[in-house]
Parts: C-alpha cells; structure tokens; sequence
C-alpha cells in the first residue's frame, strides 16, 4: 500500500507515536499529500531531480540518473519521456549501449530547473511552518545520519538540503526492512499498523482507524479484507447502529502483534543503529511537529 494512499491526517496515535518507522510513513503520507497541493500544475518533483542530476551539461543514462535520484527505473522512463517531450532534454540513443538512452539538459531545462527551485522550497515551507531554520538543519542532518552510505555519492547538493527528499527516502528505506522482517508473518507494515491501532483503542471503527492511521477509507477495507481472511480481525456491526462496522482482534493476532513489535524493534536497531539515544529522542521528537505540521 503506497504513500498515494495516504490522507492529511495529523494525528498520532498512542502506542505509535514514538516509533520511528511509524513517523517516517507518517512524515512520507505528508509530503506526498503536499507534493499534489503545494506544487503548481506542470511541476513534478522527479523530473526538477532529474534536471538537477543532469547538471553540467554531460549525458547521461537514465539509468545512472535514477540511481542518482533514487526513483525506480520505470518512473525514471516516464520521466525522461515526459521531459524530452516538454524540450527539456534530448534523449538519443546511447552510442555504447544501443538499448539505452542518453539524456541531455537543454537551455530550456536549466531554466525549468532554476524555476522549480522555488516550487521546491515552497514544499519545504509548507511541511515546516513552525520549524526554526536550526531544526530543519538538526532534522536534515539526523536523517543523512539515518542514510548514511545509501545515497548516491553524486546526489545533487539541493536534494540532499531537502528534507521531503530525505524523509521519503528514508521512509521507503525502512518500510522495505520491515517489510522483509514481517514477510515470515505473513502480514506487511500497513497491516502492522492496523492490528496495533486496534490493540491500543479496543474495538474501534473502521473509519476511526482510517482517520489515526492517515489513510484512506478504501485502503483500511482493503487491509481489514485481508486480515479477517487470515483470521487476526473481526468486524461486527454494533446493535444500535447497524451501519457502523466495529473492529475486533481475534485470540490469534495478539501472538502476531507481539512477534511484529518484536522484529519492528530489532530493524529499528538495525536502522539507526547510527544515531545514540539522544539523538534518537531528538529525531523522533521533530518527526512529531512534522507529522502535527507544527
């Protein structure tokens, strides 16, 4: 389940609230809501990354340009065909690999990429209202500690200052340790998150979960499918109200939920095994306002 999923939700929920893995899903469904409200129309994050790497006027493939970025090849194809249309690259053929594109930054995509710097520290603005200049500094250095030795060498100097940059990369990061620490369970992060809100409220709505966890309706339908199959949940309609469906864990998630939290905590370790305790407090205290917009 994608952060495409995620609502503007600024809640936390107790028993979540100081988990970092949760804070930084929490933080990435943030700056995604805000990449499709803040940025104008016509301006995508991916490709001002891409014009940003093809900076100095040298060719390159698009494959070492995802690499740089930190996007997926296939949203890196996307993007090269959407910026060679606009005539903000070239694409040619790569003369050493016939399979491959080379791409170039054309004068029309320096001046984008100049433009789009403003759109992206309007981002920045909009995900930090309340942050003093020397706690966006402390957060952006906390989460390069966080990455350390996972970006790029050649990360363009502008997406490394930015922190929706670093928390959703540092979110997909842990969101693919967790998942793989959870893959014996049989259950994935997002469905962590439901069996443990339902642990710490009692029964609870299913619209009540959507709104603490941050995500849409359909998703908690989604994932609540998917358990009762499995036998961990139970919805049942409350008596005096029959349109109101209640969620209920049965007697086989407690054992699930406990082996969760228990390899959620040892990739935590794993994770920001970097960072000291008094870091780790600070981290998580900033990922708070983030999450709160304070």
């Amino acid at each position: 389940m994608g952060l495409e999923n995620a609502t503007d939700s600024r809640e936390l929920l107790p028993g979540l609230e100081d988990q970092p893995g949760h804070l930084l899903w929490r933080a990435a469904a943030r700056v995604s809501v805000n990449l499709a409200t803040v940025l104008p129309e016509g301006v995508d994050i991916h490709a001002y990354a891409a014009l940003l790497a093809l900076a100095g006027g040298v060719g390159r493939s698009q494959q070492s340009i995802a690499l740089t970025i930190d996007v997926s090849r296939t949203t890196m194809v996307k993007v090269a065909a959407a910026l060679s249309e606009q005539g903000l690259v070239e694409r040619v053929r790569n003369p050493e690999d016939r399979r491959s594109y080379l791409l170039t930054r054309t004068p029309s995509g320096a001046a984008a990429a100049r433009r789009w710097r403003r759109h992206a520290e309007d981002l920045e603005e909009a995900l930090t209202p309340g942050f003093l200049l020397s706690e966006r500094e402390e957060l952006r250095r906390l989460l390069l500690r966080v990455l350390e030795q996972e970006l790029a060498p050649d990360t363009p100097a502008p997406l490394l200052g930015s922190l929706g940059f670093l928390i959703t990369r540092a979110h997909l990061r842990m969101h693919r340790a967790f998942s793989e620490a959870l893959a014996p369970l049989r259950i994935v992060p997002p469905q962590f998150g439901l069996l443990a809100t339902v642990a710490t409220l009692g029964p609870v709505p299913q619209a009540e979960v959507s709104r603490r966890l941050g995500i849409s309706g359909a998703s908690v339908v989604q994932l609540v499918d998917d358990l009762e199959a499995r036998g961990l949940v139970e919805r049942r309609r409350l008596e005096w109200d029959r349109r109101t469906q209640v969620l209920h864990l049965l007697p086989g998630a407690t054992e699930v939920l406990a082996e969760a939290r228990r390899r959620g905590e040892e990739t935590l370790a794993q994770r920001l095994g970097t960072l000291d305790v008094e870091e780790l407090e600070r981290l998580v205290g900033l990922l708070q306002r983030f999450v709160r917009g304070e």
